[in-house]
C-alpha cells in the first residue's frame, strides 16, 4: 500500500508591514540604478510579486515614492555614530567626525530627493495626504540628526555666538548641499577648511577688522 503523500504546507503569509518594506527596498534599488523612470511593473518583477500587490499596499506610485523618501531619511544608524563621537575631542575634531558619520546618509537621501525634485514630485503632490505624511517623516528624521549635531556642541554652549541648534542646522545644510554635488564628496581636502571657517569665522585672530 502506498503511503499518502505528505500534506504540503503553504509558506507563512507575509505581514503587510514586511511586504511594504520589501516593496520600498526593491524600489530604492531600482531608483539608484535607473532613476524615477522605473515603473511599478519593474518594481513588482524585482520584488517577486504581482503589480496588483503593490497597489494593495500603496494607493499609487506617488505614495510609493513618498515611502521611499521616508525610508531613505531613516536616521537610526547615523544617530548611533554621532552619539559615539567623544565630547572630550576638540570642536573641530567632533565636527569632522560628524561629517564622516553623515556622508553615506546625506548622499543617499540627497540622491532620492534630487530625483523627486527633478520630476516635480514634491511640488505636485505637496498637498496630498500621502505626500504630507512622507515629508513629515523626512523632516522628523532630519530634526533628530540636527539635534544630535547640536549635542556635539553642547560643551561649548556658553562660548558660542549662536545657540548650538542653530549652528548645527547651518552645518547640516552645508553638508547636505555638498553631498548633492557629485564631483565634490563630503570628505575632501576642503572640508577641514570649511570646519575651521565654521568654528573660527572668516577673519584670522588679531585681524583689525575682527
Amino acid at each position: 500500500m502506498t503511503a499518502p503523500a505528505p500534506e504540503r504546507r503553504r509558506a507563512p503569509k507575509m505581514s503587510p508591514q514586511l511586504r511594504r518594506q520589501m516593496i520600498v527596498r526593491s524600489t530604492l534599488a531600482l531608483i539608484a540604478e535607473h532613476g524615477l523612470a522605473v515603473t511599478t511593473r519593474q518594481v513588482a518583477r524585482a520584488a517577486g510579486i504581482s503589480e496588483a500587490t503593490i497597489f494593495q499596499v500603496f494607493a499609487d506610485k506617488h505614495e510609493l515614492l513618498n515611502a521611499c523618501m521616508a525610508e531613505t531619511a531613516r536616521s537610526d544608524d547615523v544617530l548611533r555614530e554621532l552619539a559615539d563621537i567623544p565630547l572630550d575631542a576638540s570642536v573641530t575634531a567632533r565636527l569632522l567626525a560628524a561629517a564622516g558619520a553623515l556622508e553615506t546618509y546625506l548622499t543617499r537621501m540627497g540622491t532620492v530627493v534630487a530625483y523627486l525634485e527633478a520630476v516635480g514630485h514634491t511640488r505636485a503632490r505637496r498637498q496630498s495626504t500621502a505626500s504630507t505624511a512622507g515629508m513629515r517623516e523626512v523632516r522628523e528624521a532630519v530634526e533628530s540628526v540636527v539635534a544630535s549635531l547640536a549635542a556635539l556642541l553642547a560643551p561649548e554652549e556658553d562660548s558660542l555666538r549662536l545657540p548650538p541648534l542653530q549652528i548645527a542646522q547651518a552645518y547640516f545644510d552645508l553638508l547636505f548641499a555638498r553631498s548633492r554635488e557629485l564631483d565634490r564628496p563630503l570628505r575632501d581636502s576642503q572640508l577641514p577648511d570649511l570646519v575651521q571657517l565654521l568654528v573660527h569665522g572668516a577673519l584670522v585672530a588679531g585681524s583689525p577688522r575682527r
